[in-house]
């Protein structure tokens, strides 16, 4: 069973194995609270999971270590397990979803891993990795629902608790659900008056249907940037520990995901990849009750593929209104582009890009569409840059 004093192992087995990530301050992700963030994207391996991995890992027998080991994962779960299989002399293979971020592969090579990549997403990688496990006699590390794995990422709890003795409440976030299981356990046997919310990707929901539903249900698919937290079912143990010690779950939107992402690149330099993003995003967009509350927001990861980095920040740029296209039908001759240009500047609009369209058929025969990329502060000044240019006797299409 799963106990406080297995949690204390844990932190005393990886006392020298982890970072102990401090809290950083937050005072602009929210400011009707005070928001903490729990950066374990600085983690090593760039997660929190070489925590729990770390941990099953070396309480296994020798019989067991002999056999090497087995994992499946969207990326950060193969990480963990090789670096902890790597540093006890095991072998390792990891089955991974051909869809994990090259980096997050490449990565879990690196950790002295051989890599299985499997057709599919998470689920895919499970059952190609329990087949391995049958078939070769490897000892299988799973990455959430295993009471040794819970208790490793538990350890968080604990750090959480000494760093900052007036919490109110905790937000986790929630893919097969190891790391919220092990928080809220050690928080709520420690201190059952803090408030532990869980968030999911609103595009893999697995956990909130399970919890609302009071059984546990399977996703027919999953789709969300936060790749790390994309599980179609939770697990037994994990289920069972949500439904008794998480005060609510709620979801994001890839969007919002986005933007918190954004927020902490410049508020803070630090990267988040998206299922790391996500307790952010709800402390964000007021998806908890945490007005006037002391808050840790938990990052649980920062192993973002960076091919994708550029167009989540433009996508959080334009969530937040900090950039814009707009459609502006003109008379087809000199002098239209730079009045239109004029008016942007000024007020206070930076084109960055225009594209002249004259082959468009919803407009006059010797009219064109403007198609004009614009910086922004927010979605008040785009409104006000609309006014102005059809002020200016231009029509904007939406």
């Amino acid at each position: 069973m799963l106990t406080l004093d297995k949690i204390y192992h844990a932190k005393y087995v990886l006392k020298d194995v982890i970072r102990h990530t401090e809290l950083i301050h937050a005072p602009n992700i929210n400011k009707n609270c005070n928001i903490f963030i729990k950066p374990e994207n600085l983690q090593l391996t760039g997660s929190f999971k070489v925590r729990g991995s770390y941990y099953k890992i070396s309480q296994l027998s020798e019989e067991e270590k002999s056999k090497g080991v087995i994992a499946c994962s969207a990326g950060n779960h193969a990480q963990g397990v090789a670096l902890a299989a790597t540093k006890n002399g095991i072998k390792s293979i990891i089955c991974l979803p051909d869809c994990a971020p090259i980096s997050k592969v490449e990565a879990t090579k690196n950790y002295g891993a051989e890599i299985c990549l499997v057709e599919g997403v998470y689920d895919d990688a499970y059952k190609r990795a329990i087949e391995l496990r049958d078939e070769k006699g490897f000892t299988f590390i799973h990455p959430f629902d295993d009471e040794d794995v819970i208790a490793g990422q538990g350890t968080i709890g604990l750090e959480i608790m000494d760093q900052k003795k007036d919490i109110d409440a905790v937000i986790v976030p929630i893919g097969g659900g190891g790391i919220i299981s092990g928080i809220a356990f050690a928080i709520k046997s420690l201190n059952p008056n803090i408030k532990v919310y869980g968030v999911q990707a609103a595009g893999a929901p697995s956990m909130k249907n399970s919890i609302d539903h009071q059984k546990i249900e399977r996703l027919a698919a999953v789709s969300t940037i936060a790749d790390g937290i994309a599980v179609k079912e939770p697990g037994q143990n994990t289920f069972d520990i949500c439904s008794k010690y998480v005060d609510g779950i709620v979801t994001v939107t890839d969007d919002e995901v986005s933007s918190a992402i954004l927020a902490m690149i410049e508020q803070h330099k630090l990267i988040a990849e998206g299922a790391g993003a996500v307790a952010v995003a709800a402390a964000m967009f007021n998806k908890v009750p945490i007005e006037g509350k002391n808050v840790v927001c938990v990052v649980s990861g920062g192993n973002i593929d960076v091919t994708i980095l550029d167009r989540v920040i433009k996508r959080g740029l334009q969530t937040a209104g900090r950039i814009s296209q707009l459609v502006i039908e003109s008379p087809d001759r000199p002098g239209q582009l730079f009045q239109i240009s004029r008016v942007i500047a000024e007020n206070g609009g930076n084109i960055v890009a225009v594209h002249h369209d004259r082959s468009n058929t919803n407009t006059n025969i010797t009219g064109c569409f403007m198609h004009i990329d614009m910086e922004t502060r927010n979605f008040e000044h785009i409104k006000k840059i609309k006014e102005a240019i059809t002020k200016a006797g231009f029509k904007i299409w939406e």
